[in-house]
């Protein structure tokens, strides 16, 4: 067996099938618009795990890894495909957690739908791992959390969860106060999941170029 590596990213993506991602956001962009939003903040995120090089990148992919997007991403990022389990968010991030932290100490889940994620806030996240803390989460503005990493994974964390709403994360502080955990919080971040949003990141001047293979 290969010894285990100090930390590991793993990002959770959709394939990009127009009319199945981003479906708050046709109303606004198109079926295919949505869908090449969404490509673009899978790039972004992927982009954003490389240049953090603090270890291997993982994409895990629902509901099949076989689409030419995710393909391509496997090898222009240098990202391991995986294909999640079947289930709700819980039970998804439970699995990967599962199997990712018995090829690594330290394990961070990301979404891809956060457009100002960077190499630094990453960074940050596994040096709270190193320092001690049992987890790492940074929160999001909708009252959920767009990271999360693992020393280790138990199901409380995840099982029974009522995802997508806006007592995800006080919800997730509860379980982990009553496991006796230590943990750390990133500030704040926010996703693009609605028109909202979506001008918002247009008025922030979209979404930032990365570097793919480089490291800052």
């Amino acid at each position: 067996m290969a010894e285990k590596t100090e930390n590991r990213i793993l990002v959770f993506t959709r394939a990009p099938d127009p009319g199945r991602v981003k479906t708050r956001l046709i109303s606004l962009l198109g079926a295919h618009g949505a869908a090449a939003l969404h490509r673009q903040l899978t790039e972004h995120t992927l982009a954003v795990a490389r240049e953090s090089d603090i270890g291997p990148v993982e994409l895990w992919c629902t509901p099949s890894s076989s689409d030419s997007f995710l393909q391509g991403c496997r090898e222009r990022f240098q990202a391991e495909l995986y294909v999640q389990c079947e289930g709700d968010l819980g039970m998804r991030m439970l699995d990967a957690f599962d199997r990712a932290l018995g090829r690594s100490r330290h394990v961070l889940l990301i979404g891809s739908d956060c457009p100002r994620w960077n190499a630094t806030g990453l960074r940050a996240a596994a040096r709270a791992l190193h320092d001690g803390h049992d987890a790492v989460f940074c929160p999001a503005e909708d009252g959920g959390y767009t990271l999360v990493g693992l020393r280790h994974v138990v199901p409380a964390l995840f099982e029974a969860m009522t995802w997508s709403t806006d007592i995800v994360m006080e919800e997730t502080r509860e379980r982990l106060r009553d496991l006796g955990w230590r943990w750390h919080e990133l500030p704040m971040q926010w996703d693009v999941d609605r028109p909202e949003d979506y001008h918002r990141l247009m008025s922030e001047g979209g979404i930032a170029a990365t570097n793919p293979g480089g490291t800052s």
